[in-house]
């Protein structure tokens, strides 16, 4: 049956959809030995399809990992320079890409997998998963500061973030820790709306991605995720839920 190559490619694990149309266009895809057009579909079954000359796989095991990044590690499952990756603290084989970015300098919970599918759903916008992180600034906000956090504030190119669930939690030393709930992630958005704030960012620890938890994790360290974990994830345990509560009815 054909499909779209994009789909095939995230299928074999090579990221999102949105980052294998990216691939397409980039003239890194071939069809049969042509080059790819975005927007063309393709049969394992019959044809070759080849990404960077290797010839695009069956699908593999789908793999769902937890991992605490640490600062100074890029959310990057290929080396852009000398500096460290995600991917070189996982020592499994096959492909992994980080879903949930992190800046260099953030830390916190990034979900690696394989499953393109639900790589595009959960950094997908239209689909509004939560992110929850706690943040340490370097002063303590006042109720004004933070409600107009929780509104929404202007970017400097212009944009505006979406109102978010913003909550002290306490104060350290001269500034203070709190707590951070958003369904967007621009880059840079937390320290750069606390810079316009005028609450410089010292710290930012991810918490939560939808209904993954970083739990007990510590920096560097990761865990496969459980079967209810990943059907959380993808709505399947939800939809269950439902169906067994309908059933007892």
């Amino acid at each position: 049956m054909q499909e779209r190559l994009q789909k095939l490619l995230a299928q074999a694990g090579y990221g999102s959809r949105r980052a294998c149309e990216q691939f397409i266009i980039e003239g890194r895809v071939f069809v049969n030995g042509k080059k790819a057009e975005l927007g063309q579909k393709a049969d394992l079954a019959l044809d070759k399809v080849t990404i960077d000359g290797k010839a695009l796989a069956k699908r593999e095991t789908l793999t769902y990992i937890a991992l605490y990044k640490p600062r100074n590690v890029l959310s990057a499952s290929e080396g852009q320079d000398d500096r460290q990756i995600v991917r070189d603290l996982i020592p499994v084989q096959g492909h992994l890409y980080p879903v949930g970015r992190l800046d260099y300098d953030s830390e916190g919970l990034i979900l690696m997998t394989n499953d393109g599918d639900l790589t595009n759903k959960l950094t997908h916008p239209r689909y509004g998963h939560e992110k929850e992180y706690r943040v340490l600034l370097a002063k303590r906000p006042d109720e004004e500061q933070l409600n107009t956090w929780r509104r929404g504030v202007v970017l400097e190119d212009g944009d505006k973030t979406q109102p978010a669930d913003v909550k002290f939690l306490s104060t350290s030393g001269k500034g203070a820790w709190i707590r951070v709930i958003m369904g967007e992630g621009k880059k840079r958005q937390i320290r750069e709306v606390g810079k316009l704030l005028g609450l410089p960012v010292v710290k930012i620890i991810r918490l939560r991605i939808g209904t993954l938890r970083l739990g007990d994790l510590k920096p560097r360290q990761w865990r496969y995720l459980t079967e209810d974990e990943v059907a959380e994830l993808k709505g399947e345990k939800t939809a269950i839920k439902v169906v067994r509560k309908s059933f007892r009815k």
